[in-house]
């Protein structure tokens, strides 16, 4: 990686991203595969951005950078659908999510004179969604988070009560209902624990929801039996397959290590629930931690349990990769301050500046701003500048011509997890970094 510096850039208030929609072959992805592009020799662009030198980058604080926002939220509003029959896909990349990044920019007070236009456009946009998830026969999928009827009915609850209307209770007794759904250890065929359909899903749902209304919407007991289900099924999976550690899962036959489908982000969110697990549940949960710190390989984590990377085609994803599975560590790191779990962190950062400038778009789940995110994170961890400065680094990219003409065409312009809704999400973070979080990620809780 060159350390020579770039040619300094207008304001980003100056500046738009465009995006090429890439023709759809079918209905939205059902969930993130990393075997679409496996045989990419270059999955990023080189990073010849200077690092940090003592100073943060001019333009891209404050009021200066909010007109780039506002067109590109703009830019999103032209193209999200707003029929029922275009509903599918969740959060991950359905409307429902363009309606979090509108919730999410409502409460940025730098964009106050926006708040009730992009409020009641979200409202608009949840509605339909919350009406295509009733009439969802698969109980199973009211139940799932990023791709079904759990995340809509919790987005609902915070659009609902940032409007102030008392409707909110209705779509938060809808999610509270569902805990039932997914107690059972095999809810689900393909693997009933991970993220984006399973438990751990729901338990993060919940979190949100916790950290946004101020207000527990399970109760301990509903709690514990979710918990105790993860943990069960995950003892019962490794005894079956004899794993050497304690806790493992797999989904659709997969051994998943990363935030999207894996180990990782059923961890955390155990983790986030720690003060509800007995001892024992405890030690099998912090014992799989260290089992999984321990598959690091060159400061990141191959996608499935056993893989070896191959440096010039390895995963550096917020879905499959360091960018995802530092939230863990960040986890374990504010419960017990073991450094080792820092430690882990700030490696997967130095390996996010080196190739996280991503050719699969601008999102978050495999894109740049997903990327960019890890920055914030650590800015939020250690206090360190140095990490706000490279998040600005990785926002301006977004702005080139480089990215523009050699980013990948995505499906979904408008989309959370692929397209332009994420990239909003962390602009408006970015502007207020001691707040930032992941979206629907909650670490700091």
């Amino acid at each position: 990686m060159s350390n020579q510096s770039v040619a300094p850039l207008p304001s980003l208030a100056t500046l738009s991203i465009e995006l090429r929609p890439a023709l759809s072959s079918g209905g939205p992805r059902r969930f993130c595969s990393v075997s679409a592009s496996v045989m990419e020799n270059t999955r990023c662009f080189a990073n010849r951005f200077s690092d940090y030198k003592g100073a943060l980058l001019p333009g891209q604080g404050g009021e200066a950078a909010v007109p780039a926002v506002v067109a590109t939220v703009d830019k999103i509003l032209k193209k999200v659908p707003t029929d029922i029959s275009d509903c599918d896909g969740g959060l991950y990349d359905g409307p429902a999510g363009v309606a979090y990044m509108l919730y999410h920019v409502s409460e940025c007070p730098l964009f106050s004179e926006h708040r009730e236009v992009y409020l009641k456009t979200a409202k608009q946009i949840i509605d339909v969604s919350v009406r295509y998830v009733d009439a969802e026969p698969d109980k199973n999928m009211r139940a799932a988070f990023l791709l079904g009827g759990a995340g809509i009915y919790a987005v609902a609850a915070l659009i609902y009560k940032s409007l102030g209307l008392a409707d909110f209770v209705k779509p938060l007794t809808k999610f509270r209902n569902l805990w039932e759904v997914c107690a059972p250890i095999n809810f689900l065929e393909c693997g009933s624990d991970e993220l984006f359909v399973g438990r751990a899903g729901y338990l993060c749902a919940a979190l949100v929801l916790k950290q946004k209304l101020g207000i527990e919407i399970l109760s301990k007991d509903q709690i514990k039996s979710i918990c105790q289900a993860i943990i069960e099924s995950g003892k019962q999976y490794a005894r079956r397959k004899r794993k050497p550690f304690p806790l493992m899962y797999s989904y659709y036959g997969t051994e998943y290590l990363g935030a999207a489908h894996g180990l990782s982000s059923v961890l955390q969110m155990l983790l986030s629930y720690q003060d509800m697990l007995s001892g024992a549940e405890k030690d099998l949960v912090w014992q799989s931690v260290d089992f999984l710190m321990n598959q690091e390989q060159n400061c990141n984590w191959p996608a499935e349990l056993g893989a070896i990377i191959e440096r010039e085609n390895e995963l550096v994803h917020w879905c499959h990769g360091a960018p995802g599975v530092a939230y863990l560590f960040a986890k374990a790191y504010l419960i017990n301050k073991k450094p080792q779990y820092l430690d882990t962190c700030i490696r997967s950062g130095e390996l996010v500046w080196q190739k996280g400038l991503l050719k699969k778009g601008p999102g978050i789940c495999h894109g740049v701003a997903g990327s960019a995110y890890v920055f914030l994170l650590l800015y939020r961890l250690t206090g360190n500048s140095k990490y706000i400065y490279r998040a600005q680094r990785f926002a301006e990219f977004l702005f080139t011509e480089e990215f523009k003409a050699g980013s990948h065409s995505v499906t979904s312009v408008y989309s959370l997890f692929e397209g332009l809704s994420g990239t909003v999400c962390f602009l408006v973070d970015l502007l207020q970094p001691d707040q930032s979080e992941f979206p629907l990620f909650s670490v700091f809780v």
